[in-house]
């Protein structure tokens, strides 16, 4: 009951002051430790979250993506350490941004192919698209363009839209450094080829429903559509407005299948997958991984001359393995959870972490931006470990 309480009353206080409504799960060798929902799914309508509650899991899609891909490292596939164009002939010859803008862009050859494990390690020197850099503006530009693909016979929007990232410099030298962005979307168009499948038409076979994740696509169904939460915009005041623009790039449209960030699920869908991890890959006669190719994705595979360039506070202790945070030094960042946990988390605030060690799972869900996750994650942490025994 410790657990139960301290989560309610944890996360009461965050429905109180952010999101409209949260929803966690907690499992623990097949257990069920906690399970509940707070608040609302829709304020407006006065629609509670529940079980039936679909959310818009964004960069929780990652972690689905990188296991898809760790299935066919199973098979024999795919190495780690093979040059990307081996598969993706369009990453063969690729430039590096060395200066200047569109119009006098001063690029060089790039001294290094891009290897398959650097997509997944986010080393590949593909970046989300942005204003920071150029590189991040030219991104940008692609990502806007993607409306205007065509859905050609045999090839997904997803494989083109591969081809025109290829066609842009990439920020630095692959394997250099660490950079967040569109590695695991191009992780998905290598799903593609080498099963000759289309990406969603796979998840679904190898990963959807042998764990029976009903509720998990990249294009909700109309007749699911209503279950749908609503994404909300939190005010400095603490007031919550709809947010319509970033779904204008997700329902109904679902441009493509994105690998990194275009996934919806349910608390209890996502649960499942997550806690199959948690029990070493497996789930009654269903292996989803092997052990071993969890161990290899839930360590560290960055350098100390790279890990620093996570960067990001609440992130202190961890490293980046294949495409999930892992638990390096409590120390550093305050935490109890144990070594060797892993997860990752989605930009309205969603959030796994899965601990193979204690055989332990936990899930939260909510819909807001800003998504609160410094605040959140290292406190659903704190609780949950700090109340089992």
């Amino acid at each position: 009951m410790v657990l139960k309480d301290r989560l309610d009353q944890l996360l009461t206080g965050f429905v109180n002051n952010g999101p409209s409504g949260a929803a966690m799960s907690v499992i623990r060798n097949e257990e069920v430790l906690y399970e509940n929902y707070i608040g609302y799914a829709n304020k407006e309508s006065m629609i509670r979250i529940d079980s039936d509650t679909i959310y818009r899991i964004y960069s929780m899609t990652k972690v689905v993506t990188c296991v898809a891909a760790m299935q066919l490292l199973e098979q024999g596939k795919f190495l780690l350490t093979d040059p990307l164009a081996e598969y993706l002939p369009e990453f063969r010859q690729m430039e590096v941004y060395r200066s200047g803008s569109e119009a006098a862009l001063q690029t060089t050859a790039s001294e290094k192919q891009i290897l398959v494990k650097d997509l997944f390690q986010m080393t590949s020197g593909l970046v989300y698209g942005g204003n920071a850099t150029e590189v991040e503006r030219l991104t940008s530009q692609v990502m806007k363009d993607l409306h205007q693909i065509e859905e050609k016979a045999g090839e997904s929007r997803l494989r083109q839209f591969s081809k025109n990232l290829a066609e842009l410099p990439l920020e630095f030298e692959p394997g250099t450094q660490w950079k967040y962005g569109l590695s695991h979307d191009v992780l998905g168009a290598l799903i593609e080829v080498l099963s000759g499948m289309p990406f969603g038409q796979y998840l679904s076979t190898y990963i959807f429903e042998p764990l029976q994740m009903k509720d998990t696509f990249f294009r909700i169904p109309d007749n699911k559509k209503h279950r749908l939460a609503r994404l909300y915009d939190r005010k400095h005041d603490g007031t919550l407005s709809p947010n319509t623009v970033l779904d204008k790039n997700a329902e109904p449209i679902a441009v493509m299948e994105s690998g990194g960030a275009g996934l919806f699920s349910t608390l209890a869908d996502y649960q499942k997958f997550a806690h199959c991890l948690a029990m070493g890959g497996k789930t009654g006669d269903f292996q989803l991984l092997s052990k071993h190719s969890i161990q290899l994705m839930a360590q560290n595979h960055l350098g100390d001359e790279i890990l620093p360039q996570l960067g990001w506070n609440y992130d202190n202790g961890y490293g980046y393995g294949l495409g999930v945070r892992v638990m390096m030094d409590q120390t550093k960042g305050g935490s109890t959870s144990e070594i060797g946990e892993f997860g990752w988390s989605g930009l309205a605030g969603t959030y796994v972490f899965i601990d193979p060690k204690n055989k332990l799972s936990a899930v939260y869900m909510q819909q807001m931006l800003p998504n609160f996750e410094t605040y959140h994650q290292p406190r659903i942490r704190n609780v949950v470990y700090g109340s089992l025994d």
